[in-house]
C-alpha cells in the first residue's frame, strides 16, 4: 500500500469517527446567567467522567476560555450513556436508557386504586379471582415507565418494593402495598387523605413545573356489562377535562384504528371524588374496565393489552403536556 493510499485510509477513518460522535445521542441545553460549568453539567445530569469528556468533545468549538460557558450558546449534551435505574420496575426491567426528552418539565403524581389491606374490586376468571389492586398497580407501573423513558419525573404514590411489572396472565394477590414507605389505612377515608397529602406534598415540592395527578382503578359492575375506559375530572376543572380528553381522544384514535368496526364508547363526566377534589394538582381518574366481565377482563389479563392501556395513555398525556407548554 502506497503512502498516498494510507493517508486517504485514515483521512477516511477519522471522517467516521467524526460522523459517529456527531450522530451520538444529545440533547441541547444552553446555560442560565452566572451558570459556571459543573452547575451546568450537574443540572443536566453529566455527572460521570466519561460523559464530562464526551461533553467537552463534543462541544470544543463552542467553550470560552479554560473551558467557560458562553451566554445564549445552546450545548450538546451527551445522553448516550445515560441510564434510569428505578427499582419499582423490577429487576429485569430497572434499568433503561431514556427514549426521548419529550415530557422534560413535565410531573407526574400516579396513584393506582386501593392496595395494602384493600384489593378493591374483585372478579373471577376460571378458577382464579383478580384483584383491582394488582391490575391497576401493574398498569400503572407501565404508564410510569413510559413517561420516565420519554423525560418526566413521576412520583408513585402506591408503592410495592417486590412486585415489579409483572407479564403473567395472573397477578397473585398481597397486602404489602404502601403509600411512599408508610403502611396503608384500613379505613378508606383516611387512606384517600393519605394519599391526597403524599400528592399534595410533592406538588408543592415541584411547584412551578407542568404537573398532573392520574388515578387509575378497574370498576366492578355486573358480568353481563362491558365497558370501554372512561374518565372523571373534578367539577368546575376545565384542565381536568382537557387533560381527560386528551387521553380519551388518543383511546378513540387507536380503537379506530385497531378495531374499526368495534368503536369506542368511552366518556368523561365530572365527580365530586375525593381524590379530584383535594389534590392540588389538576386530575384525572381513570376507570379501566369492569373486572367481572369476561370481555373486559382481557384488557387486564393480557400483558401486551396492558402495555396498550399504559401506552396510549401516556400518548394522551403527552398531548395535553404539548397543548400546555
Amino acid at each position: 500500500m502506497t503512502i498516498k493510499s494510507l493517508l486517504i485510509l485514515l483521512m477516511g477513518f477519522m471522517f467516521l469517527v467524526a460522523e459517529a460522535q456527531e450522530i451520538a445521542p444529545v440533547k441541547y441545553s444552553t446555560p442560565k446567567n452566572g451558570e459556571g460549568l459543573w452547575a451546568f453539567l450537574k443540572r443536566n445530569d453529566v455527572q460521570s467522567d466519561d460523559l464530562k469528556s464526551q461533553f467537552l468533545a463534543l462541544n470544543k468549538s463552542r467553550l470560552g476560555k479554560n473551558n467557560s460557558l458562553l451566554i445564549g450558546v445552546k450545548y450538546k449534551i451527551p445522553t448516550a450513556d445515560v441510564y434510569i435505574n428505578e427499582p419499582l420496575y423490577g429487576k429485569e426491567r430497572a434499568k433503561f436508557k431514556p427514549d426521548s426528552d419529550d415530557l422534560s418539565g413535565a410531573v407526574f403524581h400516579l396513584v393506582s386504586g386501593h392496595g395494602g389491606p384493600d384489593p378493591g374490586a374483585l372478579g373471577k376468571y376460571g378458577d382464579k379471582t383478580l384483584a383491582e389492586d394488582e391490575y391497576a398497580y401493574d398498569i400503572t407501573l407501565r404508564l410510569a415507565k413510559k413517561l420516565q423513558e420519554n423525560g418526566a419525573k413521576v412520583n408513585m404514590i402506591i408503592e410495592d418494593k417486590n412486585d415489579g411489572i409483572r407479564d403473567a396472565s395472573y397477578l397473585a394477590m398481597d397486602k404489602d402495598e404502601t403509600c411512599n414507605g408508610k403502611e396503608i389505612p384500613l379505613k378508606q377515608i383516611n387512606r384517600l387523605k393519605q394519599r391526597t397529602e403524599e400528592v399534595n406534598r410533592q406538588y408543592i415540592k415541584n411547584k412551578p413545573a407542568f404537573q398532573r395527578c392520574v388515578v387509575i382503578h378497574v370498576d366492578s359492575r355486573s358480568k353481563g356489562k362491558a365497558i370501554d375506559v372512561f374518565f372523571y375530572h373534578a367539577p368546575k376543572s376545565n384542565s381536568g377535562k382537557k387533560t381527560a380528553e386528551a387521553i380519551l381522544n388518543v383511546f378513540d384514535t387507536k380503537y379506530g384504528q385497531h378495531q374499526p368496526s368495534r368503536g369506542y364508547s368511552g366518556v368523561i363526566n365530572s365527580r365530586n371524588l375525593y381524590l379530584l377534589r383535594k389534590t392540588y394538582p389538576t386530575a384525572v381518574f381513570v376507570e379501566l374496565g369492569n373486572i367481572r366481565n369476561y370481555r373486559d377482563q382481557q384488557r387486564f389479563i393480557l400483558e401486551n393489552n396492558r402495555q396498550a392501556l399504559a401506552n396510549w395513555m401516556y400518548e394522551g398525556l403527552l398531548n395535553d403536556f404539548k397543548a400546555n407548554k
